[in-house]
């Protein structure tokens, strides 16, 4: 019996279905010594996203975004957060929509980027998958202001960041986003060496 075949759903119900989806699902689990358990979780369907970490090899700099994000603000900090660009795919292809986010958001055309990573990042009650990608910019690349769109509640301001201030800033606590941390060790294990 193959691993997926260990799992047999017996219900899904929606919980909510406003911006994003949320289900419970209940399913049968057979777990390794053969006994079989029926288990509840709750699913949260947001789609897959692409982020996209800014680099510039000779100046030694990162191009980071800084936003309100109300999870955060509900664990008790400001909510405020330095983090790649990113958004929801949405449809498009991930390289695609990386590249539309640094211009939305950090104001930045960027050419080829290169894939780091793909990864679940919540996978206990998320299926969303995250494609972390990297991209060289200079100055010169730099095509508006950023800041994100409005209609969407963003109210984004861009960073230049030293590599090692930022990884400094990870070390610290100041920089708390998961893919944002992954792609900064990325492009310092593999860029910045």
């Amino acid at each position: 019996m193959s691993r997926r075949e260990r799992i047999r759903v017996l219900s899904v119900e929606t919980l909510s279905a406003q911006q994003r989806r949320l289900e419970r699902q209940t399913f049968e689990y057979a777990r390794e010594d053969g006994v079989k358990q029926v288990l509840d979780r709750e699913i949260y369907h947001v789609g897959d996203g692409a982020a996209v970490l800014l680099y510039d090899l000779a100046r030694r700099t990162v191009i980071l975004v800084d936003q309100f994000r109300l999870p955060a603000y509900l664990r008790g900090e400001s909510g405020w957060m330095l983090e790649v660009p990113a958004g929801f795919v949405d449809g498009i292809a991930p390289e695609v929509r990386a590249r539309e986010e640094a211009e939305e958001e950090a104001g930045y055309r960027v050419g080829e980027v290169q894939q780091a990573f793909k990864a679940l990042m919540i996978p206990g009650c998320i299926p969303h998958l995250v494609h972390g990608f990297v991209a060289p910019y200079t100055p010169a690349d730099r095509i508006g202001n950023g800041g994100g769109l409005i209609q969407e509640g963003e109210d984004i301001t861009v960073v230049e960041l030293d590599i090692d201030r930022a990884l400094d800033m990870v070390a610290s606590g100041e920089i708390t986003d998961a893919k944002t941390i992954m792609l900064l060790q990325h492009v310092a294990l593999r860029v910045f060496r």
